[in-house]
């Protein structure tokens, strides 16, 4: 080993070639030399800490290799381990797996590197690179020639990194204070800073007052936090990130205390955002309570953090934050005794749980939550936005019972049968708007389940909003003009049915006319329209409240859905003696409601006298229009298009020079490139030639066939359409159409 005052020299001569060159790759050939000499060893490099990606890029080594390595900060390799852990390591043998092992208990030793030459690694020293406590990379030495790496290479190897980091902390990316960059930026003088900072207790109280005494914008704090720390900065986006579903243990006063927030984005990806994130003893903690093996490092304000934390928004009408919910009802179930009785449904936690879950689904929009009980597990909540299901919370199993009583309380059900489905309704006020919500339970395996249906609240929109296309737009207005007759739009459940028909009956909706509408429930409401609730609890159903409607004088009678026989058999009558009726079928295309009906009983001859028209629909994600791009359609693309809107009315639309878009992802849309939902349409019109064939009952594919040569066009082309005016993407047609 060389002696103290060798080593002393040796390290003086870095110095000095560090101060003689601009950057560290141009001092990297002769650092090589010296660095190698002090350790006599065969290689080393240099890994650097790379800002907006969790991982470590080795871009200056030994050897005639020069393609990048890039390595995860995470215990799966000696340098991410390094890097995370910001301690040193010594190995005597990384092909030994205990050895590693005991370091930690998933440390590997990527072996691919060796395989991919002649080279054996035999022994490794790896230290971490480290200016005012933030890492900016990992110094690697390989081979000791002779014999192992000591303690006293080990304290070589940590002058050395301590030089390289004073050095080139700024070519790596970073700044001495978190704040430093601020006044770099000129956005804030030294010497204010300096005060400031020797007047606060801490970070927190340093931010606040940077905010509100010296009107900093947080962007700019966030960005000179990430500058420092050499991660990215989060602001709180609730829209885009929500707390991170796992089944880790970390108590919810341990983050608040910390300040630290697992969050992740609408694919779920997880991220570890910290108040700071050079804590590495705290962040290896918080790695080994999740036990997750990819994850990512970002900043955050404190303030934000706690706004992910739930730890404001309490005390202003609104519920109360749902992680300080979640956090009283843990520590109740903790401290509840074997032999104390189930949470009470009015327990304060849980009421304020249940309004909580109404009031985040209000926010971000969703049509449906669902509670979900598992048989050995805690209680799954989640939300369906734009038609996808994401994971929202999780509730103690123990708490279970209490939240589905509590609902059933709200939703007047008997919350001591268990046994059955029961379907009721909530009326709750959020946000000064009075907000319905439809309920059905259900008996499952794990305990009841619940599903809370959000109905459209407000006015009908303008058809003209619907998104028709022009074919399909003067097509249903020469239906609806017409006196008599009946009009139905079909589609699965949540596919937009409603609000059709609403925006229908507002084009319809003149003072001349007498509108009743009998709906289950009334979503929308509109000023001129007699609207009434059906309850068939009480023997109201909507082939009672069509046969009141008929002695009530109507010219337009809408009947929310044709559930049964009874009921289509009444719509036929009323269309055929002089109205004009709307209805709603749960079918998949316009020809197969034909069948359906047929099916149902009704007659051949008096459905297609009364059939004025049948629009079947889907609900399709839409692009972002904030990160909507334009790209050249690929062959695949227009290979797709060409079959499924078929040779023979290709023509139809132009597919030379095709450009199609995209969305890239943005804060706006969770970086899913879709925001919003549209509608796709197949409109099929009841013309002479079509009515012959429902005579004969002939199959759906000769109706079919017959309603095309009509003008009908499927909703797999009304979707192609759709595609190609940049409403969505092939993607997403792809779902509704199942075609490929």
């Amino acid at each position: 080993m060389l002696e103290t005052p060798v080593k002393q020299r040796e390290l003086e001569k870095v110095n000095q070639l560090l101060e003689s060159h601009q950057s560290l790759l141009d001092a990297y050939q002769k650092l090589e030399i010296i660095v190698l000499g002090l350790f006599d060893a065969e290689r080393m490099s240099i890994f650097q800490r790379r800002r907006q990606n969790q991982d470590l890029v080795a871009r200056f080594k030994t050897g005639s290799e020069t393609r990048e390595i890039k390595v995860p900060i995470s215990p799966q390799s000696i340098a991410g381990y390094v890097a995370l852990a910001q301690l040193p390591l010594m190995i005597k043998d990384p092909y030994n797996a205990e050895e590693l092992r005991q370091v930690h208990q998933r440390l590997r030793f990527e072996g691919k590197f060796d395989k991919s030459s002649d080279f054996t690694t035999r022994n490794i020293l790896c230290v971490p690179i480290l200016n005012s406590g933030v890492l900016l990379g990992v110094l690697q030495v390989i081979n000791k020639r002779k014999g192992d790496f000591s303690d006293d290479d080990l304290q070589i190897a940590q002058d050395l990194t301590q030089i390289i980091g004073n050095k080139f902390r700024y070519e790596l990316g970073g700044t001495q204070q978190p704040f430093q960059y601020l006044v770099h930026s000129n956005l804030l003088k030294e010497a204010d800073l300096n005060q400031i900072t020797e007047s606060s207790k801490d970070n927190r109280q340093l931010i606040q007052r940077l905010i509100s005494e010296l009107r900093i914008n947080e962007e700019h704090i966030g960005h000179a936090l990430s500058i420092h720390y050499q991660v990215p900065y989060i602001p709180f986006n609730p829209d885009k990130y929500h707390l991170y579903q796992s089944d880790s243990r970390l108590n919810s006063s341990y983050l608040k205390r910390n300040l630290v927030a697992v969050i992740s984005d609408a694919s779920d990806n997880p991220t570890v955002l910290m108040a700071e994130p050079n804590n590495a003893a705290l962040l290896m903690e918080i790695e080994s309570a999740l036990g997750i093996e990819s994850y990512e490092i970002s900043v955050g304000l404190p303030n934000a953090i706690l706004q992910y934390l739930g730890a404001s928004g309490a005390g202003n009408g609104a519920p109360g934050a749902m992680d300080d919910i979640l956090d009283e009802i843990g520590t109740s179930a903790e401290e509840a005794d074997d032999s104390s009785d189930e949470m009470s449904d009015d327990a304060p936690a849980v009421v304020r749980l249940v309004s909580r879950i109404l009031h985040d689904a209000k926010r971000i929009n969703a049509s449906d939550i669902h509670i979900d009980p598992e048989k050995n597990g805690p209680t799954r909540v989640r939300m369906r936005v734009d038609g996808v299901c994401r994971d929202m919370n999780q509730v103690p199993a123990s708490h279970h019972s209490a939240v589905i009583a509590r609902i059933k309380i709200m939703s007047n059900l008997n919350i001591a049968e268990k046994r059955v489905p029961q379907d009721g309704k909530i009326a709750v006020k959020m946000s000064g708007q009075l907000v319905e919500v439809r309920v059905a339970t259900i008996p499952t395996v794990g305990g009841e389940g619940v599903v809370m249906r959000i109905l459209a609240s407000g006015g009908a929109l303008p058809l003209e909003k619907m998104n028709l296309s022009s074919r399909n737009t003067g097509m249903l207005k020469d239906m609806i003009s017409k006196p008599h007759g009946i009009l139905l739009v079909v589609g699965p459940t949540g596919s937009g049915k409603t609000t059709t028909l609403h925006a229908v009956l507002g084009d319809l909706n003149t003072p001349d006319k007498k509108i009743w509408t009998a709906e289950d429930p009334v979503e929308i409401t509109q000023a001129g329209l007699q609207q009434v609730q059906v309850n068939p609890k009480i023997g109201f159903t909507f082939a009672n409240a069509l046969r009141a409607f008929l002695r009530a004088d109507p010219d337009i009678i809408l009947i929310g859905e044709m559930r049964d026989k009874e009921t289509a058999h009444a719509g036929i009558e009323a269309s055929l003696t002089g109205h004009l009726v709307l209805s709603t079928l749960h079918t998949n295309s316009a020809p197969e409601t034909i069948t359906r009906l047929l099916d149902l009983g009704l007659d051949p001859v008096n459905f297609s006298d009364a059939c004025v028209g049948i629009l079947a629909q889907r609900l399709i994600r839409t692009i972002c229009p904030k990160c909507k791009e334009k790209h050249p359609a690929s062959e695949d693309d227009i290979a797709f298009i060409r079959r499924q809107y078929g040779e023979a009315y290709i023509d139809e639309i132009n597919i030379q020079n095709l450009e199609l878009y995209r969305g890239k992802g943005c804060e706006e849309c969770g970086d899913t490139g879709y925001k919003g939902r549209t509608g796709v349409h197949e409109l099929l019109a009841m013309t002479p030639d079509l009515r012959s064939l429902v005579y004969k009952e002939a199959s759906v594919s000769e109706m079919k066939k017959q309603a095309m040569k009509d003008g009908m066009r499927t909703l797999t082309q009304d979707g192609i359409l759709k595609v190609l005016k940049g409403d969505t993407d092939i993607a997403q047609l792809q779902i509704i159409s199942g075609a490929d």
